[in-house]
């Protein structure tokens, strides 16, 4: 009993960590990791940069006034997914903002869709080129679930786009898709194949 005691009462040690040695070696692997970030950034932002010179034929429309006065739908609050070429939802549309990720609000009127974005350019898609409008799981390098992403396939110049918006509220994105297929009806071009 008197050792339990002995042993309780003596001073227990702290283990302690090795000093480090080699700090050439450690400032210099810190230094290789940092030069690797900043290449793999740099080789990201060349890469933005040539698809955007490559896309500078792409001229998008202005958003004219008249849409604020004719909404038949919205404003519906969500998130610009982003613009590809039709088709390939990885093919992204860099120039004018469309290949910015932000929140917006789309409002459709009988002039087309407005979609007013936080950050970057609005987008305007007048009604004679929207070319159809269809849920699909994801665009622009961005998966949701089934039918998570409203895209929008419009003539851009006689380039087919898709463009993705997803509402916050799912019920408001069938709103949308109705409204913009009625805008092709209305055109009678209903039911028109995307070409």
């Amino acid at each position: 009993m008197n050792a339990l005691l002995l042993a309780a009462a003596a001073p227990t040690s702290v283990p302690t960590s090795a000093p480090v040695t080699q700090w050439p070696l450690r400032i210099l692997l810190v230094l290789l990791v940092l030069a690797v970030i900043a290449l793999v950034l740099a080789g990201m932002r060349a890469g933005w940069r040539r698809r955007a010179r490559g896309q500078g034929d792409v001229i998008a429309p202005e958003l004219p006034p008249e849409v604020l006065a004719d909404v038949v739908v919205g404003p519906v609050g969500g998130v610009f997914v982003g613009s590809t070429n039709h088709g390939d939802w990885l093919d992204r549309i860099v120039v004018h903002d469309l290949g910015v990720r932000s929140r917006a609000v789309a409002e459709i009127g009988p002039s087309g869709v407005a979609l007013r974005r936080e950050g970057a350019r609005d987008v305007f898609i007048p009604a004679s080129g929207v070319r159809g409008a269809e849920f699909a799981r994801g665009i622009a390098g961005k998966a949701y679930e089934r039918d998570g992403v409203l895209v929008i396939t419009w003539d851009l110049g006689g380039r087919l786009v898709d463009t993705g918006f997803r509402a916050d509220v799912a019920g408001d994105q069938s709103r949308l898709r109705d409204a913009i297929l009625g805008l092709l009806a209305e055109q009678g071009r209903a039911g028109e194949g995307i070409g």
